[in-house]
């Protein structure tokens, strides 16, 4: 299970926001805002507050976030050709279209990798 400072760097990267950025709204150094993200200092309610408006998602969706179900959710949506609305977690349709291109990416990505590894199993 992700720790809360790995929920917030991947929310926040989702959002194609920067450390320095965050922490300029938070108000205290990168250093500072760097040590959130990787648990080395523990994290208030009214902190959690503070990042979760910087980030518009609510606290308690940062909290739940989870990656995997979120991108099994878009990979899975995609591949059956659905069109939904993932908003719960604050994504713009603009958030969605590059999450589902990096999906698509690395499906290629392994695809490639799979058919390499065919080649030298193969011994071709």
């Amino acid at each position: 299970m992700a720790t809360i400072g790995t929920k917030i760097r991947k929310i926040r990267e989702l959002k194609n926001l920067k450390q320095e950025h965050v922490a300029e709204k938070l108000g205290i150094s990168i250093t500072a805002y760097g040590k959130i993200e990787r648990d080395e200092t523990d994290i208030s309610i009214e902190r959690l507050d503070q990042i979760a408006k910087v980030l518009e998602i609510a606290p308690q969706d940062i909290l739940a976030f989870d990656e995997r179900m979120l991108f099994q959710f878009l990979s899975s949506a995609s591949q059956c050709g659905y069109t939904y609305n993932i908003n719960n977690y604050g994504i713009t349709e603009n958030e969605r279209k590059l999450y589902e291109d990096k999906i698509r990416l690395l499906e290629e990505v392994n695809d490639s990798l799979k058919k390499e590894n065919e080649k030298l199993k193969s011994g071709k």
